[in-house]
C-alpha cells in the first residue's frame, strides 16, 4: 500500500479529473493529498457545466435551471460577484497555491470569456450572453469598426461599476494576466487586450473630482455638468421617488466607488503605471469633497453632479448613510497608510463624533439618517419615504438591511490605531504579522486552524464532484459554495508549504 501512496502522490497534481474511485482512495492519503484530489474533482466537474469558461451563480443538480441574479439561460454568465470573475479568481489562488497548470487554465478561461464579453465602453454588462443571436444585442470590443455608427447606437453599451461588477472583473484579469506576462498565444493576448483596454476606460469614466458614475456608456461628459466643488445639501428635494435616471451619479452604494480606487492600486503596482495610481489617489479625493458638512459629517449613498445627496431606487431617498462611511473611511485609512499624506485622516474625527451621537441602540446604526434633522429614515417601493420599519411593506422590511453595526467600530479602532501608533509602525507590524505567518510555526498555526473546514469540505463533495446546498428546498449548485471550499483548501495547500 505505501508503495501505492507514493505512486498517487506523485502524480496526484497533474490529474484534473478524479474518479470516485480515486477520492475514496485517497481518504486513506494524508490531509494534504485528500485536499488536493477534492480540488482537483471539484474543478472538473465546475469545468464541465461552465459556459465558454464562464459561470452563473447557481444551478440546480439537473443543470434544467440556471441562475445570475435573475434565471438565465445556458448560454449565458454572470459578470457581477460571485460570478465569473469570483470562480476565476478562485482557480487563480488554486494555481498560486499549488503551482498546478490546469488551475491557471480554468482561469484563462474565465478571462477569455470576459474578454468576448467586454464593451466597446470599457467594462462589463451583470451578463454576457453566448448566443449568436442575442449576442448581437450588446455593442461589444469585438464589434468596434465591424458594424456601422447606426447599429452600435442601437445596441446596449453600458459598463456596469454597481456590485463590484466591471471592477471584479478588472482585478481578476490583471492577475491572470500577471501571471502570464510573456505568453504569446492568442488567448493570452486576448486577456492582455481585454485588461488593457478596460483599465484605459476606467481612467476615462472618471469624472472630474475624481468619482466614478454608477454605469457609463463610454461617452466622456461634459466638465461643466460636473463641477468639482465640496459636497453640500440640497436647498429642497422630492419627499417622494423623482424616477429620475440616476446611472452617471456619483455612487459610494455597495463599495462601488472603494472597488474602483482598489483595483487601479492593486493594477498600479502590478503593472508598474503611476497614472494608475494617480487616478486612484483621484478617487481619495473625491472621498475628501464628498464628505456633508455639519451637521452630518458623513457619506452618503449616492450623489448628483452637483454632489448633493439624491434618490437613486425607490426605496433609496437622498440622506447620509452608515454603511457606506463606513467603508470611505476605511478606505481614508487604507490611502494614508498608502501615501503618508494627512488629508486623508482629517476628515475622520468628524465623522466619528457623528457616529457616537447617532447610535440608535447601543453598537448599532441606522443605515439612513434624513439629510439635516438626523432622523432615521426607512424607503419602499411605493416610493415613499417612512419613518417607522413597520410601516415598511413585508418584502422590504425584510428584503433590505436598515438597522445594524455596519462596521462602524472596527472602523473607529483602525483611525485609532493609526493615531495612537503611528504609519511606520502600522506599516511593520503588518509586515511581522505577514513574516510570522510564513514561519513554519505560522504554517503551523493556520493549517490547525483550517483543518476542521478543509475536513468538512472534503466530507462534503459528493460522487459527481459537487458541493450541493439546500437553495429554497431544492439541491444546488452554487458558486459562492464552491468559491469558499475551494479557497479554503487553497489556502490549506499553500500551509504546507
Amino acid at each position: 500500500m505505501n508503495s501505492l501512496i507514493r505512486l498517487f502522490l506523485r502524480f496526484a497534481p497533474k490529474l484534473l479529473v478524479v474518479s470516485f474511485a480515486t477520492l475514496s482512495f485517497a481518504a486513506e492519503a494524508p490531509l494534504p493529498q485528500q485536499a488536493a484530489a477534492t480540488m482537483q474533482k471539484a474543478t472538473a466537474f465546475m469545468r464541465s457545466i461552465s459556459t465558454e469558461g464562464g459561470y452563473l451563480w447557481r444551478y440546480s443538480s439537473d443543470l434544467s435551471q440556471r441562475a445570475g441574479e435573475t434565471t438565465a439561460t445556458p448560454t449565458q454568465i454572470w459578470v457581477q460577484p460571485p460570478g465569473t470573475p469570483a470562480v476565476g479568481m478562485a482557480f487563480f489562488k488554486a494555481y498560486e497555491a499549488t503551482g498546478d497548470a490546469a488551475y491557471l487554465d480554468a482561469a484563462k478561461a474565465a478571462a477569455d470569456a470576459l474578454a468576448t464579453g467586454q464593451l466597446e465602453s470599457g467594462g462589463w454588462d451583470y451578463l454576457i450572453d453566448f448566443d449568436p443571436t442575442r449576442s448581437t444585442s450588446w455593442y461589444r470590443r469585438s464589434d468596434i469598426g465591424r458594424i456601422s455608427a447606426t447599429e452600435a447606437a442601437t445596441r446596449r453599451n453600458i459598463t456596469t461599476f454597481d456590485d463590484d461588477n466591471t471592477q471584479s472583473a478588472l482585478r481578476f484579469l490583471v492577475a491572470v494576466a500577471d501571471a502570464s506576462k510573456n505568453a504569446n498565444d492568442p488567448r493570452d493576448r486576448r486577456i492582455r487586450e481585454a485588461r488593457d483596454y478596460g483599465l484605459t476606460k476606467l481612467l476615462e469614466a472618471q469624472l472630474p473630482n475624481g468619482g466614478w458614475p454608477q454605469r457609463w456608456d463610454g461617452k466622456r461628459v461634459d466638465a461643466a455638468e460636473y463641477p468639482v466643488r465640496p459636497a453640500r445639501y440640497p436647498a429642497d428635494y422630492p419627499r417622494e421617488y423623482p424616477k429620475l435616471n440616476y446611472n452617471g451619479y456619483y455612487t459610494l452604494n455597495d463599495n462601488t466607488h472603494r472597488d474602483g480606487v482598489t483595483t487601479l492600486l492593486e493594477a498600479a503596482k502590478r503593472l508598474d503605471r503611476p497614472e494608475l495610481r494617480a487616478a486612484a489617489l483621484k478617487g481619495g479625493a473625491f472621498l475628501l469633497l464628498a464628505q456633508m458638512p455639519e451637521p452630518q459629517p458623513v457619506w452618503a449613498q449616492q450623489y448628483n453632479p452637483q454632489l448633493e445627496p439624491a434618490w437613486a431606487r425607490a426605496f433609496e431617498p437622498p440622506s447620509v448613510c452608515s454603511g457606506e462611511s463606513v467603508g470611505a473611511m476605511r478606505l481614508l485609512v487604507e490611502l494614508y497608510l498608502e501615501t503618508g499624506d494627512e488629508k486623508y485622516l482629517e476628515p475622520l474625527p468628524r465623522a466619528i463624533a457623528w457616529f457616537k451621537r447617532s447610535e440608535v441602540a447601543p453598537g448599532i446604526w441606522a443605515r439612513m439618517y434624513e439629510l439635516r434633522t438626523n432622523t432615521p429614515v426607512f424607503g419602499d417601493r411605493d416610493g415613499k419615504i417612512k419613518y417607522r420599519l413597520e410601516d415598511l411593506s413585508p418584502e422590504r422590511q425584510t428584503g433590505y438591511s436598515w438597522r445594524g453595526p455596519y462596521g462602524v467600530t472596527g472602523a473607529i479602532s483602525a483611525y485609532e490605531a493609526v493615531k495612537r501608533d503611528g504609519r511606520e509602525k502600522v506599516l511593520k507590524n503588518r509586515r511581522s504579522a505577514e513574516a510570522k505567518a510564513a514561519t513554519a510555526e505560522g504554517k503551523a498555526a493556520r493549517l490547525r486552524s483550517l483543518e476542521p473546514n478543509v475536513r468538512a469540505a472534503i466530507a462534503a463533495l459528493d460522487s459527481q464532484g459537487r458541493w450541493l446546498v439546500d437553495y429554497r428546498g431544492t439541491p444546488t449548485i452554487r458558486t459562492d459554495t464552491f468559491i469558499k471550499h475551494l479557497e479554503t483548501l487553497s489556502e490549506y495547500i499553500a500551509a504546507t508549504k
